[in-house]
């Protein structure tokens, strides 16, 4: 199975309960994680913003409340797309939201067209991330910005110990419990796919792979205990 069709696969059971349930059993986590994110866009104050693996709309919802930005939101799920449309709708944003089908490898937009991208929870489902970020730096214009968020693994041996536990046996089941056999299949899928990717990409050789793309002054900050990762940078050339 491709990288893409396992995304599609995993995500597809998930969309009317997503937002709820990734709030309970991140313990409220995902929704700070994503204010980080917005935070290091939105005083720059961009007109255009393209957000990467969308899902359904988060992030596109939050940057539009922080900012006066066009936003358009991209992902290969038609499922969650469908449902971040709901959103869209719900939160009367849907003047400035655009949501549509695409690929993070091949994005149907021209160069340097968007003032900031952000990205969420991409990298472990792309074949090439290095591809993946020179493709999401390319639509940034010089001077622009970029952010993303993922998952990240506790860097202490105490807290890695408990993230172990979690992702391997609380959360499967308290997937289950709440939200189905979906939420039973990612649970079991996340903690091991987490290890695996940083295992092959630990966060210098990211770094490494922004500034590959073109990105300068590139840095990230470790979330709650080592749950989350946010990254930030701007666009050489400006």
């Amino acid at each position: 199975m491709t990288d893409n069709a396992l995304a599609i696969k995993l995500f597809e059971g998930l969309p009317v309960r997503y937002d709820a349930l990734a709030e309970v059993l991140s313990f409220a986590q995902n929704g700070r994680w994503r204010r980080e994110l917005v935070s290091h866009l939105s005083p720059h104050h961009p007109r255009t913003i393209l957000d990467v693996a969308t899902g359904t709309a988060g992030v596109a919802i939050a940057l539009a409340r922080e900012t006066d930005a066009r936003i358009t939101g991209v992902d290969i799920s038609d499922a969650m797309l469908e449902r971040g449309r709901e959103r869209v709708q719900q939160a009367h944003l849907d003047g400035r939201i655009s949501l549509q089908p695409a690929r993070a490898e091949a994005v149907p937009f021209a160069s340097e067209s968007f003032d900031a991208a952000s990205f969420t929870y991409l990298l472990r489902y792309v074949a090439d991330p290095a591809a993946t970020l020179a493709e999401l730096a390319r639509v940034v214009r010089p001077g622009g910005h970029m952010a993303s968020l993922d998952f990240y693994v506790p860097p202490k041996v105490a807290w890695l110990a408990a993230w172990r536990a979690y992702t391997r046996l609380a959360l499967p089941v308290a997937g289950w419990l709440l939200g189905g056999s979906a939420w039973w299949d990612v649970g079991r899928f996340l903690g091991p796919n987490i290890e695996v990717h940083y295992r092959r990409w630990p966060v210098d050789r990211i770094v490494d792979m922004w500034e590959g793309a073109g990105m300068v002054d590139v840095q990230f900050r470790v979330m709650s205990l080592g749950g989350g990762l946010v990254m930030w940078g701007t666009k050489a050339g400006d």
